[in-house]
This record gives structure tokens, C-alpha cells and sequence, in this order.
């Protein structure tokens, strides 16, 4: 009782102190120097390694391409258009308006999905706030076209902050919404559009003068959209919602870096005022890394990297929104790149397409509980690790080039030859991208006495899920490990290394 009491006691006092710190220090000011104080990665973003994010919102109800969906449907002969011509009729009297009445959300359940992103072993989750679309899926002020006054007629964002935070999970928003004003001459050319969602083609919707479609198809002034649209929307999210990551999609670059800044400077002070530490993540070039995480779309870094970056991916091969095609990859593929990123010091914010309707599919929940599953087991060597010196080793290589080699990486297959690291204080963790056989001798030639930063004292060798004794011998070739007599799990095998002086082996 007495340890209880100075227990409670020292927690009392470390919080008022940093609380005290926090509110002493000065606030962010709108300069990049300034913002650049600002911590991008905490050890809660580095410990946690998984979240799961989804996009799910009106262009979920046609359910056909891609969640470009909105804007193809207003090209003549794309194959969105040619779909929609002959399912809806044409976009100029059927425009992508018309399908929010559709998008009901009828089986949506918060408590349900929050359970099913901690079943999978996420850290952080939550939604696509606003996509390019224009449509916020959270009670607006700002905007007339939410899903509280429209569509669902439910505040989607909150019902899930608040579902999500009670399975003890941190909360994600994204915003895409960079793209959604229209920024282009008068002439109906795709290529015109490219930086723009929406196309401004006469006849269409996109080009109607009527006030309240102006604001869902952004063709109003710069200035105007940029204060109440682009800034009042991310406002409104921050103070009503405290997310404790927001991500930007590409082409945040075409937002002023006047605005950049200022919001910026918003959250990270309002996240201060809460006494919270909160993370912004980009794309490309489009924030200082001084004070915001690198994310790659589709596809990850081949090094080790010294600072913590993040990859989003989908768990389809294709559409990142449903479709009725929609083709999901395997539960140990996803494994694997989960593996892979972290031990390249990544995070991975795993994508779900749940459909208009608020179900997910099962094909879906199935890859995420198998992944929960593998966590459940294995996730030590995962939750809360740090990168060695090394990330791994085996024949297979991830490409150059990022998004632009997606493709590429979509076509990449793991095997039990590939091995990826980890570590924590006492133990490096070498996990083989597929299945230890019965007896199967394993050398991880990255402990070789030349390759090795310095010598190593290895105290045992184990196998999670395995009770078996391991016999094991460290040579100048490397460490030789016989595996178990029992085979190991199928989709990724887990070997743990205690070893004296693991501290000097992280590179964060």
C-alpha cells in the first residue's frame, strides 16, 4: 500500500511538472524555424508502428473504379464516365451531388469498428476526413456538405474519435482536400485539371454558379477557399476532435506556405495547450522534416533510415476505396511489409475499403485479424522496437523511386530467405519472412564477426510460440541456429536473441 501511495505520489508530481514545462514554453510562432522546435516524431509514434485508416465516404456508393471516382465521371469517354452514363445517366443532370442522398451508412458502427482496429493490433486509427472530394465526414460549420447534415446524417469523425480512444487507441485524421479547388483556365483539357479534382466544364455541376454548389465543387475564389475551406475545415477537426496525428495527401505544395505555416502554428500549439504530443505527416517535399514525418505512398524506403518515416498502404491491390472488383492481398503479404517497414525504422498506416453502406467486408476483417492474430504472438518484436544496425538480409530488394515504382513493389514476394531485425534493450529480434521448417538450419550471417559493429555476447536463442530448447553456436561466419523439431508459424517466424549491451546497436 505504502509503494501504491509514493507510486501515485511521483506520477502526481511528473505530470504537474510537465505540464508546467509545457505551459511555460513558448508558443509556436508561423515560421518554419519556429515550428522546427517542434518534436515530429515522439516515442509514442515510434513505439506504436501500426495504425489503420480508411477511405470510406461518398465515392464509396457507385462503387466502381476509384476513389477518383468524382472527378473521371466528368470526363466523356473514360470508362468512369461511360459506367456512369449508362448506370445514372448523364453527369450534367446526374452529378456526384446526387449520389450523397445514396450514401446512407446504414450498418456503420463505431464500437464495432474501433474493436476490429485493436483486434488487428493497431496502435492509432481513424478516418479520410475529407478526401478530394469535398465532403466532410465530420458535424461542419464551415461546410454545408457533411455527413451530419447530409448523407449519413451522423458525425462520423466524432463517433469514431470516441469509440476508437475508448479501445485506448490514438487518433488519425487525413486530409486530402488540397486538390479540391479548382485552379485552371476555361477550357475543358484533362491535363489542365491535373492539379484540380474537380473540372470546370460547362453544362456540368462542376461549373454551376448556385452558391452551395460552388463550395462542394471548389469553384470559388482562391483567398476565400483557402480561409474557410482548406484552414476552417482542419481548424474544426483540431478543436473539436484533439487528433493526435493529421496527414496531408500530395500536393500540399499548392497550398500557400503562408497557410502551410498557419496551420502548423494552430495545432501544435492548441495540441500544447492539451498537453499533448501530436505528429503531422507529409508527402514529397511539402513540410520541413525538421517538424513533420516523411510518408511514401505504396511503397517504402530499401535502407535503414535514422529518422522515423511512414508508409500508407492499401490492403487491395487496386482501388483504395471499395469497389465491387476489389481484390484483397494476403494476410501474409501485409505481415511482411509490416516487418519490412519497421525494420527500416517505418510505420505502417494500413488502408481498409469499407463499403457505403458502413460494413466491412469480410475478405477484409479476415487480414485484419489474421494480422492481430500474428501480432498477438509475435508482436514484441515489433510494439516498441528500435532498428539495429542492420535492417536485414536475403535476396530480395525493394525498389528505387517511391510511389512511382508502386507497381514494382506490389509485385514483391518475400521468403523464409529474407530476414528482417529489430531490437529492444536485451534483445535483437530476427524475423524470417516465412516458415521456419522442422530442424531447418538458419545462419544469420549479419551477426559475422567482420560485419558486426562490435562483438556480441549472446546469453540464449529462442523461437516465439516455441517452448523447445535451441541449439545455437556464434562463428566468425555468423549465428547458426537449429530451428525447432515443431514447424513454426507459416506467414513469418520470430527469433529472439538476448544479448548483453543491446543499447549500442539502435541507431534511435
Amino acid at each position: 500500500m505504502m509503494f501504491t501511495k509514493k507510486l501515485i505520489v511521483l506520477c502526481l508530481i511528473s505530470t504537474s511538472t510537465f505540464m508546467a514545462f509545457s505551459q511555460n514554453q513558448p508558443s509556436y510562432k508561423e515560421d518554419w524555424t519556429s515550428l522546427s522546435s517542434h518534436n515530429e516524431s515522439p516515442e509514442w509514434f515510434k513505439d506504436a508502428k501500426f495504425g489503420i485508416y480508411f477511405h470510406w465516404g461518398v465515392y464509396s456508393v457507385p462503387a466502381f473504379g476509384y476513389e477518383w471516382y468524382p472527378s473521371h465521371m466528368y470526363f466523356a469517354g473514360s470508362s468512369i464516365n461511360k459506367h456512369h452514363v449508362a448506370t445514372y445517366g448523364d453527369p450534367s443532370k446526374f452529378g456526384y451531388h446526387d449520389f450523397i442522398p445514396m450514401f446512407k451508412a446504414e450498418k456503420f458502427n463505431a464500437d464495432e469498428w474501433a474493436k476490429l482496429f485493436k483486434t488487428a493490433g493497431a496502435q492509432f486509427a481513424g478516418p479520410v476526413a475529407e478526401h478530394h472530394d469535398g465532403f466532410s465526414m465530420w458535424a461542419s460549420k464551415t461546410n454545408p456538405w457533411n455527413a451530419k447534415d447530409m448523407g449519413p446524417q451522423k458525425d462520423i469523425v466524432g463517433e469514431l474519435e470516441k469509440s476508437i480512444r475508448n479501445q485506448g487507441l490514438k487518433f488519425i485524421t487525413t486530409f486530402h482536400h488540397e486538390r479540391q479547388l479548382q485552379r485552371y483556365a476555361d477550357k475543358p483539357d484533362e491535363k489542365k485539371f491535373w492539379n484540380s479534382h474537380y473540372p470546370f466544364i460547362k453544362g456540368m455541376p462542376t461549373a454551376s454558379t448556385d452558391p452551395k454548389l460552388r463550395i462542394l465543387y471548389g469553384n470559388i475564389p482562391e483567398k476565400e477557399w483557402l480561409e474557410t475551406q482548406w484552414f476552417g475545415k482542419l481548424k474544426e477537426v483540431i478543436d473539436n476532435y484533439h487528433p493526435d496525428i493529421i496527414w496531408f495527401d500530395s500536393w500540399l505544395d499548392h497550398i500557400p506556405e503562408q497557410y502551410r505555416m498557419k496551420f502548423s502554428a494552430y495545432y501544435l500549439n492548441k495540441a500544447r495547450e492539451r498537453n499533448q504530443e501530436v505528429v503531422i505527416v507529409r508527402k514529397q517535399n511539402d513540410l520541413p522534416l525538421e517538424m513533420s514525418v516523411d510518408d511514401l505512398e505504396k511503397s517504402r524506403k530499401n535502407k535503414l533510415d535514422e529518422k522515423t518515416w511512414m508508409t500508407d498502404e492499401t490492403v487491395s491491390t487496386g482501388s483504395w476505396s471499395y469497389t465491387t472488383d476489389l481484390k484483397i492481398k494476403s494476410t501474409a503479404d501485409m505481415i511482411h511489409v509490416l516487418v519490412d517497414i519497421v525494420s527500416k525504422n517505418g510505420v505502417l498506416l494500413l488502408n481498409i475499403s469499407p463499403k457505403a453502406d458502413g460494413s466491412i467486408p469480410q475478405d477484409q476483417q479476415d487480414v485484419l485479424k489474421g494480422m492481430g492474430k500474428w501480432l498477438q504472438n509475435n508482436g514484441e518484436a515489433i510494439y516498441g522496437t528500435r532498428s539495429w544496425y542492420t535492417y536485414g538480409e536475403g535476396p530480395t530488394k525493394e525498389p528505387d523511386g517511391g510511389f512511382a515504382q508502386h507497381r514494382e513493389f506490389l509485385k514483391i514476394k518475400y521468403s523464409a530467405k529474407d530476414i528482417r531485425y529489430t531490437t529492444r534493450v536485451g534483445s535483437i529480434y530476427a524475423t524470417i519472412l516465412g516458415n521456419a521448417t522442422a530442424g531447418q538450419q538458419i545462419l544469420l550471417s549479419s551477426f559475422a564477426k567482420k560485419q558486426l559493429p562490435k562483438p556480441v555476447t549472446i546469453d540464449e536463442v529462442t523461437f516465439l510460440g516455441s517452448s523447445e530448447k535451441i541449439k545455437w553456436s556464434l562463428t566468425d561466419d555468423g549465428l547458426s541456429i537449429t530451428a525447432p523439431q515443431q514447424a513454426m508459424d507459416n506467414m513469418a517466424t520470430v527469433i529472439k536473441i538476448n544479448i548483453r549491451g543491446i543499447d549500442n546497436y539502435t541507431v534511435n
